[in-house]
């Protein structure tokens, strides 16, 4: 099998029976390599799963690297050397580091690599259009989804600096203040743009309730900002993508 044909076995969803068995066999190595997070204890079975989904993962870095070339622009010396430092690389990678623990489970370290088993699920956005597509417009809107989250988190300061000052009123339960620190108030500030409302902290003075209204107020305008920018540029994302589908079958047409 030539490289050009390996490049197209590992790209995502290409046409041909051999590369939907190759998307399939990659799905169900992140689903069997991803099972055992969600158990406290690790069985037997377990280790086999991580064998063979990291076996899997391995092979698939490893193809992917070696046709590197052909999904980059760089010359080809290049595209090599800086393959393995590219994002998605980097989560193949990280994605593989499970399967080390492996060979020495008792040892602290390999234990926090474990964790790194949540990289895999990442890994499924190659092979689910409708994630990819939505990785794709936040990619694309990361500026303005940046600009909101700055907002955001400037109200939060701001509120949490209002509220941990003006609330000094003493819990009569507790006999402690309601905020005991800043960051109880910065807690509270951010639960409450949220529009969530643990409950765990309320205010009781009129100026902390007064606070508390005017802060829930402005996260409903805050927190919408996101879903609406999303929204339109998964709807621009997408029209644009059936624009293109259109032009290519006329093409095909006239051809």
């Amino acid at each position: 099998m030539n490289r050009k044909k390996i490049n197209d076995l590992v790209e995502p969803m290409k046409e041909g029976w051999l590369s939907l068995v190759y998307d399939y066999i990659m799905l169900i190595a992140i689903i069997i390599g991803a099972i055992p997070l969600f158990y406290r204890e690790y069985r037997p079975l377990f280790l086999y799963f991580d064998l063979i989904s990291g076996i899997i993962y391995m092979v698939d870095y490893v193809l992917r690297w070696m046709t590197c070339d052909l999904r980059s622009d760089k010359p080809k010396w290049k595209a090599f050397l800086l393959y393995p430092f590219t994002p998605m690389a980097i989560l193949d990678l990280l994605s593989i580091l499970p399967t080390f623990s492996l060979l020495a489970p008792s040892y602290r370290l390999t234990k926090a690599i474990r964790l790194f088993k949540i990289v895999r699920f990442t890994k499924i956005v190659n092979y689910f259009e409708p994630l990819g597509l939505f990785f794709v417009v936040v990619k694309k809107q990361w500026k303005m989804l940046l600009a909101v989250l700055i907002v955001a988190l400037f109200d939060i300061l701001i509120t949490a600096i209002l509220m941990f000052q003006s609330e000094q009123e003493i819990d009569p339960v507790t006999g402690e203040y309601i905020f005991k620190n800043f960051f109880d108030a910065f807690y509270w500030a951010a639960i409450t743009l949220s529009t969530v409302g643990y409950g765990d902290f309320s205010p009781v003075s009129d100026l902390g309730k007064t606070l508390s209204i005017i802060s829930s107020m402005l996260g409903i305008g805050i927190i919408a900002l996101p879903s609406g920018i999303i929204t339109a540029g998964y709807m621009q994302e997408l029209n644009r993508r059936l624009k293109e589908e259109e032009e290519a079958e006329k093409e095909k047409d006239v051809s």
